[in-house]
């Protein structure tokens, strides 16, 4: 008998309160897949320890007891955007108070002054800026992989890819090749938000539709740049929505197989025009997991992102579906303006301390999944 299913088999049978999981249950077992009412029915039991469980047994089956992390690097070269989305506490008009962009050394500055623990990933985004030419990014991304040719570039989302697209007069298709051709190795997947209309009027009414996003993702993929995808929930969105948002994502990954992380985001409320909103809680953050682990059959890897559900939900998410955590972070902007109370960044020995407490197995990657090995101040990637 293999680990995986030794593992598997010492799970308890399933057992629950809520008759209307026993037949989403039955197929999760014979590795069937879950519809639209499937969906609403997780969302909308109140056994979340049963939806976890079903979760769990998906996420051991794929990883184990391994839980996947990395050494990152946020990077947010400008707060600057000319959108005015109700959901955002980090984009400023460029002469408001606030208000930044970095000029290109002081980018490849910020870069140098988080590489003291080999990072092998700058995850780069920020606003929509009026004024800055596609070259400005492609220039900040060459200058990186020069002064850092071992590092991983994940950056731009698709609304940013977009946004230059439009501005530099150019199709989708070319900004992504020139951003490849400059250094860029994947996509974040940020801007998604939630893909249905009458939300995205409301909350993103200046980005891209959820049909744009989703093609800018589709083309990415078709000249083999991988990307990730996010939904974020918690504000004016219902249940339908959420599954609506899922079942289009897994429609594009079925066709691009791109995707390689689902990441759900929690809508944090403060300094945000939608401010009188409610956070979400500890139970919606875990449920929002599970369920992106059932109905995302493929995509390989589900995120607690720590830095937005803390490091002690993350945790527990690990039990519910989750099976990466992210990583070290060193920075982080976007959130923290939103009000949140984690910390800026978290070393390396930290990230394995709450993953081992968490019954899991560290298992540190990079940004392809691959294995990364370290020496004292260096790594090597498996290839």
């Amino acid at each position: 008998m293999s680990i995986e299913t030794a593992f598997v088999a010492e799970r308890r049978p399933f057992a629950t309160d809520d008759a209307r999981l026993q037949p989403i249950a039955k197929k999760v077992l014979a590795g069937e897949r879950l519809d639209f009412d499937d969906g609403l029915t997780l969302y909308r039991s109140p056994d979340i320890l049963a939806v976890g469980w079903l979760a769990n047994y998906v996420r051991e089956k794929l990883h184990g007891k391994i839980t996947y992390f990395n050494v990152n690097r946020h990077i947010n070269p400008t707060n600057v955007c000319v959108a005015a989305c109700r959901l955002c506490a980090f984009g400023r008009k460029k002469d408001a108070d606030g208000a930044y962009t970095m000029a290109l050394e002081q980018a490849w500055q910020t870069a140098a002054s988080g590489y003291s623990e080999a990072v092998t990933e700058f995850h780069i985004v920020g606003g929509l800026h009026p004024d800055l030419p596609l070259e400005y990014f492609l220039d900040l991304v060459s200058g990186l992989k020069e002064r850092f040719p071992q590092v991983h570039i994940k950056a731009f989302t698709m609304v940013e890819v977009a946004f230059f697209a439009r501005r530099a007069k150019l199709s989708i298709r070319e900004t992504l090749e020139r951003l490849r051709d400059a250094g860029v190795d994947s996509l974040p997947g940020g801007g998604a938000e939630i893909f249905a209309d009458r939300v995205r009027h409301i909350i993103c009414d200046h980005k891209i539709d959820g049909d744009e996003w989703l093609e800018t993702a589709r083309t990415a993929h078709q000249l083999g740049l991988k990307s990730n995808a996010t939904m974020l929930y918690g504000h004016i969105e219902n249940e339908e929505d959420r599954v609506d948002h899922l079942l289009r994502l897994r429609a594009v990954q079925d066709e691009t197989h791109g995707f390689q992380t689902f990441i759900p985001l929690a809508f944090h409320p403060d300094n945000t025009p939608l401010d009188h909103l409610p956070r979400t809680t500890g139970l919606t953050d875990i449920k929002q997991i599970a369920v992106g682990r059932l109905l995302l059959d493929n995509f390989p890897h589900i995120k607690a992102y720590w830095q937005m559900m803390t490091p002690k939900i993350a945790q527990i998410a690990l039990r519910f579906g989750a099976d990466d955590i992210d990583g070290t972070v060193i920075e982080e902007k976007i959130y923290h303006d939103a009000g949140a109370t984690t910390p800026q960044g978290m070393r390396r020995r930290d990230l394995e301390r709450l993953i081992r407490e968490a019954g899991r197995e560290p298992f540190e990657r990079d940004t392809m999944y691959r294995t990364v090995t370290r020496t004292e101040d260096t790594f090597t990637v498996a290839v």
